[in-house]
């Protein structure tokens, strides 16, 4: 029988991890933060000396990575190498040497059997920026999420505030502006909603409303299940 699977994508500050992590607790089923494991990768390569700059390294720290994740309590708790991780990878270098390891295909080719293994009964929540394009494009459900950069880097500033972080919103900004180019114009898996997904722009909606939406269109993707 098929797995279910959700495929939620988008550029970072839309709400995609609050959106995958509601998801997978309402629905029991299990959470791949695709994002998470890029930064893992980057974190990984900065303790192990390898210069983000270095492909074949790169790749190769990729090749080895023993991660694994626990949601729970609205939280996600992230291991890696037996060692709890989770605060480590959420800074803003994690996120920006993340997108550089990312436009590197050797480091993608490695992570992709690792995601897609993760597909497993009772069903998945994938996030990310090519789970419904590239590793799961037989999802049933692809939801496409985005917002202005300039709110999206709001939601960020304050994020980052939140978890005792300094740093100012113009410089977030700039960060994802960049980022952005990076994500979006990369040779390998650039950030695009599939054709088939189904889009939502987040930019003036409350949260509420937003996973309200998500919901929405959740149920009527298992209720055809069902028929």
């Amino acid at each position: 029988m098929i797995v279910p699977i959700i495929a939620i994508d988008g550029p970072s500050g839309v709400g995609k991890g609050t959106a995958c992590g509601h998801l997978s607790t309402r629905l029991g089923f299990r959470l791949l933060d695709s994002g998470s494991l890029y930064r893992l990768v980057g974190l990984a390569c900065e303790w192990d000396g390898v210069s983000l700059d270095d492909e074949v390294g790169c790749t190769a720290v990729a090749a080895a990575l023993d991660a694994s994740f626990e949601h729970a309590q609205g939280r996600l708790r992230v291991w890696m190498n037996a060692r709890e991780v989770s605060a480590a990878i959420r800074t803003e270098k994690a996120g920006q040497d993340a997108s550089k390891v990312a436009v590197i295909p050797g480091v993608r080719d490695a992570l992709l059997d690792w995601q897609r293994h993760a597909a497993k009964w009772p069903g998945l929540v994938a996030d990310g920026r090519d789970m419904g394009t590239v590793v799961f494009p037989d999802a049933g459900l692809k939801i496409f999420l985005d917002a202005s950069t300039e709110e999206r880097a709001r939601r960020r500033h304050q994020q980052l505030l939140d978890g005792g972080q300094s740093v100012t919103l113009s410089a977030v900004l700039d960060e994802m502006r960049e980022r952005d180019v990076r994500d979006r114009t990369r040779e390998a898996a650039p950030l695009e909603a599939a054709q088939d997904a189904k889009v939502l722009d987040t930019s003036g909606l409350t949260l509420d409303a937003m996973l309200a939406k998500v919901d929405d269109w959740a149920d009527q993707y298992l209720s055809n299940l069902g028929n």
